[in-house]
């Protein structure tokens, strides 16, 4: 925003303190001249022409004092404005290099808690979250720069092939590039829906989360016979608000990963919903390898797979976990990732809740 140049803060406080300090000594004049000519006293004695003698000698001194008092008040007030203001040249500096793209300076005012150092340390968490937020999003665009890289470096290797090599098959080569554009297709899909959920640009509907688990869990039986997974689903009733197609696709996707990483021919996944006073609760959790504690934490993560579980066809673009989360924090959620001690994993969604008579 364009301003006209204007005094300092500084400068405007100094003004208002002498001016204060002015306008009270001299209403003190004011009042020490009303005390010494309006008043009678015990054991004065009035002549003619004490007044006027009073104020000859009342004016000089009143003169001398109105000027002790301006520059007492120019100097006292300009020191007074500066110290106060330290802390606001300090935020001013930090503002300054967070613009310029210095996310990692702190302004750390030392002192006892007030107004400005509340502002301060506000400041301070704001970086921290910031710079945090752009260190993910640097992560997540190199990481969706190189999956996106693949499938495009694959056509053109396999379009190079085919040039070079007229007489070769052109079914085969067909079916090759089908897949790598499907892959590709849905990995735009997934960050387009990511990036919607980031922005929260939905509208908030009443959804029953056991609804959306029955739903994901028949679409997907196809999906669980083939693989050889028993899917089980039980709930209650589980009110919230939120985006319906959000949260179906959250259901779907952690239903679709406890099928695909799960023991083939064997597995069992478990889709539950259940109700607490203030939130209600989606828990998918599944039977598979035996996870840690530090992979679990790495699975929400843009592009994590695990390494134990990309050996199948079905490993996906790398944003189903991804997606889960960014999808519950903008329904102002909470994801919890455990694993199961007989081995796979147990997912827990739980997000605001709504009373049947529509109040939260």
């Amino acid at each position: 925003m364009d301003r006209r140049p204007g005094l300092s803060v500084r400068l405007k406080l100094t003004l208002s303190y002498t001016g204060f300090l002015m306008l009270a000594g001299a209403l003190m004049l004011i009042a020490g001249w009303l005390f010494l000519t309006r008043v009678k006293h015990v054991g004065l004695v009035f002549v003619p022409g004490y007044s006027l003698s009073v104020a000859r000698d009342f004016a000089p001194m009143a003169a001398i004092t109105m000027l002790f008092l301006l520059v007492f008040g120019l100097g006292g007030g300009w020191f007074l404005a500066g110290r106060m203001l330290a802390p606001l040249n300090h935020i001013t500096h930090a503002t300054r290099m967070a613009a310029n793209g210095s996310l990692s300076h702190r302004i750390r005012l030392p002192g006892r808690t007030d107004e400005v150092r509340e502002l301060a340390d506000a400041f301070d968490r704001m970086l921290v979250r910031l710079e945090a937020h752009v260190a993910e999003q640097q992560r997540f665009a190199a990481n969706a720069s190189h999956e996106l890289r693949t499938p495009l470096a694959v056509s053109k290797s396999l379009l190079d092939v085919a040039r070079s090599d007229p007489d070769h098959d052109t079914s085969e080569l067909i079916d090759r590039l089908r897949a790598v554009n499907t892959r590709a297709i849905d990995l735009t899909e997934a960050l387009l829906l990511l990036s919607r959920a980031e922005q929260r640009s939905f509208t908030r509907e009443h959804v029953d989360l056991s609804l959306l688990a029955e739903e994901a869990t028949e679409t997907l039986l196809p999906l669980a016979e083939k693989h050889g997974v028993t899917l089980e689903a039980s709930g209650d009733i589980a009110l919230t608000i939120g985006s319906p197609a959000l949260l179906l696709q959250l259901t779907t996707n952690l239903v679709q990963n406890a099928i695909v990483h799960n023991l083939p021919g064997r597995g069992t996944v478990w889709v539950h919903t259940s109700v607490r006073p203030d939130t209600v609760v989606l828990t998918v959790e599944n039977t598979g390898e035996q996870l840690t504690p530090e992979s679990v934490s790495t699975l929400t993560e843009p592009f994590q797979r695990g390494t134990e579980r990309v050996h199948t066809h079905h490993a996906g673009v790398g944003l189903g976990l991804a997606i889960v989360n960014t999808i519950t924090q903008a329904h102002d959620g909470e994801l919890t990732l455990a694993p199961r001690p007989a081995g796979g994993i147990r997912i827990t969604v739980e997000l605001p809740s709504m009373s049947p008579y529509g109040g939260r």
